[in-house]
């Protein structure tokens, strides 16, 4: 195993199906590292303020809502504002294979999609 992290896993917005996000708390969880699970209907602002609380390395936002290239905007740009530049994001959730692409370009470091395996999403996460 990589060393340890410290991840927060975030539901952004009004989407209320978060089995996925605790499924991927636990394997990470499972694979050694320290997860904060923020729980449902999180604002940008929010997640913003528990990973500076939290002082976390990475966040996975879980995102059904089809609101994801919104939602990565503005954490991004929240993260920038409260000097956070380094903490790496990850996006899963239901995203089209097109926006795979644009959610890179504004620099998410991985994105997971229905059916990943959870080896591929501890990967990810672990090499970053």
């Amino acid at each position: 195993m990589a060393s340890q992290k410290r991840i927060l896993i975030a539901k952004p917005g009004l989407d209320g199906h978060d089995r996925g996000a605790k499924i991927i708390a636990r394997a990470l969880r499972d694979a050694g590292h320290e997860v904060i699970y923020t729980g449902l209907h999180q604002t940008p602002d929010m997640i913003v303020s528990a990973a500076l609380q939290e002082d976390v390395d990475m966040i996975g936002l879980s995102i059904l809502s089809g609101a994801h290239l919104t939602l990565v905007k503005d954490v991004q740009s929240r993260l920038q504002k409260a000097k956070l530049k380094h903490v790496k994001l990850f996006v899963g959730g239901i995203i089209p294979e097109g926006d795979i692409s644009k959610l890179k370009k504004l620099g998410v470091k991985g994105v997971f999609t229905p059916g990943t395996p959870l080896a591929n999403v501890i990967a990810t996460f672990e090499k970053n």
